[in-house]
């Protein structure tokens, strides 16, 4: 199953058809520029703006490191981004001595320019990011369906705030599952389904096949390539201790935490397409619902509160003018519950899956846990600009979304390619 077949379940919010085409025909099609607070330039770190073409973030990172000598741990990133793209992102190195060695660094398709001081960088301590966008190969009359859509999303209050393809696997679509497996302590179907799962198409397929029918840790530790650096840590790890929850244990901390917020995301996913399909809207609260305050058009996730028959009015005027929005579920122990047709379309969510909150706690994993909180249903893009390029036939998208939204998301709803 790849992304597109898997996407298919969740619900668009407009009507009727898309304009098709292609995304992402070649990397300069889909560029991205990371937005900093100004008070990120403020402290003792070294701080570059990494451009990167073909690589993912976690990769670059890992190569500048051994590059110059350190732990990959001690670069600072405020947000991971696309692989198939050129990227523009933020660093952070607080070890001064190394800015001769990072200037006069070479690698192929990457680029480090010195952008100043700043403080150490974490994920999510960025603003959002702006996007260029080129979708190719549009059908007939893309220029007016395009604004056809826009004018209904509009009237609707905005994007449906789905959860993008990268928090799942573009061709293997298996993080959300291999994050529910973890979290129900099933280390060993959660390890051969990371190790196994494959669809003959991508290198080291043979392997992963080989191993998904024998389970012979050896011969896969003989046959996976050099590349698949993750899955040999944990072929290795596993050898070393027969433990397939030590195994994972091997990997990066952000690498396991992808599984389980993936699984977060898919949820939520579940849960915004369940309000579609109910018919229930998302610019306007219901009873039981929790909004989140907006700020400078920004969601405050952390601020939240329940709506109530006494506060109804109130809130529907601060969602109309923009200073709040209703939120869906990202499960986690700590998650504040909704209520009302939001609350049952949670509960329902979970009993489905057979998971309770407390499960986020991860008890069996001690390397984390995950509280939860809301996300807002919808996103909308500001500076959105678009037109139709007959010189590249191609629509072309300039817009601006803040941290933790997808343009993914955004141009799915447009392209209605899945």
């Amino acid at each position: 199953m790849d992304y597109r077949e898997f996407f298919s379940r969740f619900r668009h919010l407009s009507q009727g058809r898309g304009i098709g085409g292609r995304l992402k025909s070649k990397p300069e099609d889909f560029i991205v520029f990371e937005v900093l607070s100004k008070s990120a330039f403020n402290g003792p770190c070294l701080l570059y703006l990494l451009k990167k073409r073909e690589w993912d973030t976690m990769a670059a990172v890992k190569e500048i490191a051994k590059r110059v000598g350190i732990h990959y741990g001690e670069i600072g990133f405020a947000g991971t981004k696309d692989r198939h793209a050129v990227t523009y992102q933020f660093i952070s190195i607080c070890r001064p001595e190394l800015k001769k060695r990072l200037d006069s660094l070479e690698i192929k398709d990457i680029e480090l320019t010195f952008a100043g001081y700043g403080k150490s960088l974490k994920l999510g301590s960025l603003l959002g990011n702006r996007f260029r966008i080129a979708v190719r190969d549009v059908g007939e009359n893309a220029l007016e369906r395009t604004r056809e859509i826009l004018d209904e999303l509009r009237s609707k209050g905005g994007f449906p705030n789905y959860f993008g393809y990268q928090r799942f696997g573009e061709r293997r679509v298996i993080n959300h599952e291999v994050g529910k497996l973890l979290i129900r302590g099933r280390f060993e179907e959660a390890a051969l389904l990371f190790l196994g799962e494959h669809d003959g198409s991508m290198m080291g397929d043979e392997a992963r096949a080989s191993f998904k029918e024998t389970g012979d840790v050896e011969r896969a530790i003989e046959e996976f390539p050099k590349f698949l650096r993750y899955e040999r840590a944990m072929l290795y790890r596993y050898r070393e201790t027969g433990s397939w929850k030590k195994a994972f244990a091997v990997l990066p901390r952000p690498i396991v935490r992808l599984f389980i917020h993936s699984y977060q995301s898919y949820l939520f996913n579940l849960a915004l397409s369940r309000r579609i399909e109910e018919g229930l809207p998302l610019n306007e609260p219901l009873v039981g619902d929790i909004v989140c305050q907006i700020k400078h058009g920004i969601p405050q996730r952390t601020r939240t509160y329940r709506v109530t028959d006494s506060n109804l009015e109130f809130v529907r005027r601060k969602v109309k003018v923009g200073e709040a929005m209703v939120t869906g579920p990202v499960f986690g122990f700590h998650m504040r519950r909704a209520g009302g047709p939001m609350g049952r379309i949670e509960d329902e969510l979970l009993d489905n899956e057979g998971i309770k909150p407390e499960d986020f706690r991860m008890k069996k994993l001690k390397i984390l846990a995950e509280p939860g909180g809301r996300r807002e249903l919808l996103i909308r893009p500001r500076g959105f600009k678009y037109r139709y390029s007959s010189h590249e036939d191609a629509m072309l998208f300039k817009f601006f979304l803040p941290r933790g939204t997808y343009a993914t998301s955004v141009l799915r709803e447009i392209m209605k390619d899945h």
